[in-house]
């Protein structure tokens, strides 16, 4: 079928997506090197379509005539959506992505290549032609870039490339058809993966969703409504983590095919007691422990456990001793990995102890996989804001007494005004730790870490500690000792921060196991009253107390996430770690690591090490990473995989090792 007849039956709704497809996931370098294939006519693959008289229920997108059979694309769908997007100018009706990825490519007729829009390259260039506005108005753009041309050899040539990328609208693609109203959506799922093996792959998740769109079309509408409102108020998350959620309050199983057997009304009733128990779940989490955004709320799938619990309950818990117990187990589930390595059959675990044992039962579990439950100084040992232990430091300073350095005010309590959102603040500034040739994983150190508003975080800014100290002691006496700052004066030059990084770990760990032995005794923070909490949905996010992020992550990982956005590729899990299989001990951590690789299920895992030891290096080989240890060979090897230009100075920190990568 010509290129051109594809496009027609896109517009004509002959075309579409069945739900279980994933929206539109290609870059501009795929479009790119479409288009150069096309143009060069070399060959590029066709489409596999399913051509049935569907459920119009479970097609993406509406239809023109209910009666007529519909092509739903199984294999195709970035080609498709690719070759719509840039020749009509917008995007399909069934498309879910980045239309940035196909808006504004341009074909320079001289080089005969293309390239996406750049305006100090192309603005005054007329030999740069917008490939869709040839599409659209051909003898305009052709004239206009003809016509000033002198030489009548070079306009006839020029003229023939117009026309022969005009031409690729004729060119005839093969189209493999599967027929048949019989067969399951089972087998239809069972085929794409088949024949997309060289990409990403179904997941459970998409076979469970499929199985229910196939019946009920508003179940992935109710789903993205609830992920919504919930990003509103604070908290992210993603589709299979509710699906996960859904599937444990409706069935008592993590296995997303324990949804076999359920049926539409049955899933929507758990939906709707998904939705409440979570509502519950992040209220409580909110006024008792102040975990008020994602970034804080770490273990997100013991909230998978929690959402069944609180189900069986009827919606929520209004003893303020089992409260008190569920949020005793949360913590340890974050601290010490509880779901860090197999999750579905730890949480399928966790469902059994739970129906059997309830919350005791869950604390008992914990208890006898770790050990002992105490915290370590040690444990406080760790760096970054994405470290299994920042949420502990957050918490504690969100329900315990801490002040702010500068103006004494409890950080607990909401705050309004821009200027005093919540910071991270490197006790002992950056530069001078780096100055004095400290390395990164000790210049970010957890036990440098406080918040302090905003305001206070910029007056501070790069304050010797053993003056700042001194003010915001004699201003508000005690203002240390809340922070757990060691109050030693010895300790507050640059050359004792080794030591005193030791001694704000004893007094983090002290801190923090008494108040997880407040929590295991089912009592009251001492700090805090009682907390009415509800299911009802969590506040919008703008009202309450946020912290910014600019000032928490190190700005080379900042860079790197800003540059995976920009080039649309897979984002990657910044401070990701490998841990051990059978207790979820940390075993190694990258800064910034790509598990499944750039192009998810088609590259290697890529890992970035900024300060690599021998044993990182070995547990991420072994695991099959290629890993880099600066930014600047990490550009290197995107641009050599990518086949584009970037400029690597937007990227490259001034901290930046030289280190050789692998």
């Amino acid at each position: 079928m010509k290129i051109s007849a594809i496009l027609n039956n896109i517009e004509l709704k002959q075309f579409a997506l069945p739900e279980f497809q994933r929206g539109y996931v290609w870059g501009r370098e795929n479009v790119r090197n479409l288009f150069d294939s096309l143009y060069r006519r070399y060959p590029v693959g066709g489409f596999l379509v399913w051509t049935t008289q569907p459920d119009f229920k479970t097609v993406r997108g509406e239809s023109a005539l209910a009666n007529t059979a519909v092509k739903l694309l199984l294999d195709g769908q970035q080609r498709a959506t690719s070759l719509y997007g840039v020749m009509r100018g917008k995007q399909p009706e069934f498309f879910q992505g980045n239309e940035n990825a196909f808006t504004g490519l341009y074909f320079n007729v001289r080089s005969e290549t293309f390239e996406f829009y750049g305006p100090v390259k192309m603005r005054d260039d007329p030999l740069w032609v917008s490939v869709t506005d040839l599409f659209r108005s051909e003898l305009e753009e052709v004239a206009r870039v003809t016509n000033h041309i002198e030489d009548r050899k070079v306009m006839l040539e020029y003229q023939q490339r117009l026309m022969k990328l005009r031409g690729i609208g004729d060119i005839d693609l093969h189209i493999e058809e599967i027929t048949g109203d019989q067969r399951s959506i089972d087998e239809v799922v069972e085929i794409f993966n088949r024949v997309n093996s060289g990409g990403t792959k179904l997941s459970s998740a998409d076979l469970a969703l499929a199985r229910l769109c196939a019946h009920s079309p508003q179940a992935r509408n109710e789903l993205r409504n609830l992920l919504m409102d919930w990003e509103q108020s604070g908290f992210s998350f993603k589709q299979e983590w509710l699906l996960r959620c859904a599937t444990a309050v409706a069935t008592n199983q993590a296995m997303f095919s324990s949804l076999r057997d359920v049926s539409v009304s049955e899933f929507s009733v758990a939906l709707k007691k998904t939705a409440d128990s979570l509502n519950f779940i992040l209220n409580l989490l909110k006024s008792q422990l102040g975990i008020d955004h994602h970034r804080v709320l770490a273990s997100p799938y013991s909230l998978v456990v929690l959402a069944r619990l609180i189900s069986d309950r009827g919606g929520s818990i209004n003893e303020g001793y089992a409260q008190q117990r569920i949020l005793f187990w949360y913590i340890h589930c974050f601290l010490w990995g509880r779901y860090s390595v197999s999750v579905e059959s730890s949480i399928q675990r966790d469902l059994e102890v739970l129906r059997n044992g309830g919350t005791d039962g869950l604390i008992k579990e914990i208890s006898q996989w770790r050990g002992s439950l105490e915290v370590q100084p040690d444990d406080f040992s760790s760096w970054s804001v994405r470290s299994r232990f920042y949420p502990l430091l957050y918490i504690l300073t969100r329900i315990t007494e801490a002040l702010d350095l500068q103006n004494g005010l409890r950080l607990s309590h909401g705050m309004f005004g821009y200027q005093n959102q919540l910071h991270v603040h490197h006790i002992f500034p950056k530069k001078r730790l780096y100055d004095f040739g400290y390395t990164r994983p000790q210049v970010n150190a957890l036990a440098n870490f406080c918040l302090l508003t905003a305001e206070s975080n910029w007056n501070i800014g790069a304050g010797d500690p053993a003056e700042y100290f001194a003010a915001a002691e004699a201003r508000n006496p005690g203002v240390l000792r809340s922070q757990w700052i060691p109050e030693d004066e010895i300790l507050w030059s640059i050359g004792r921060y080794p030591d005193f990084l030791a001694a704000r770990r004893d007094l983090l760990a002290a801190a923090a196991n008494e108040l997880l032995d407040t929590l295991q005794a089912g009592r009251q923070s001492p700090h805090d009253g009682a907390v009415t909490v509800t299911s009802h949905p969590l506040a919008p996010a703008e009202f309450d107390m946020q912290p910014t992020f600019d000032d928490e992550d190190d700005p080379d990982i900042v860079a790197v996430l800003a540059l995976a956005d920009q080039l649309n590729i897979a984002s990657p899990e910044p401070h990701y770690e490998i841990c051990d299989d059978e207790t979820g001990e940390v075993l190694a951590v990258a800064d910034i690591a790509w598990p499944q690789g750039i192009q998810p299920g088609r590259t290697e895992p890529v890992a970035l090490l900024f300060e690599p030891s021998p044993e990182n290096e070995a547990h991420f080989g072994e695991r099959g990473y290629r890993f880099f240890t600066s930014n600047r060979k990490l550009v290197w090897y995107l641009e050599a995989l990518l086949g584009v230009d970037i400029d690597g100075d937007q990227i490259i920190g001034e901290t930046e090792t030289d280190a050789e990568g692998s």
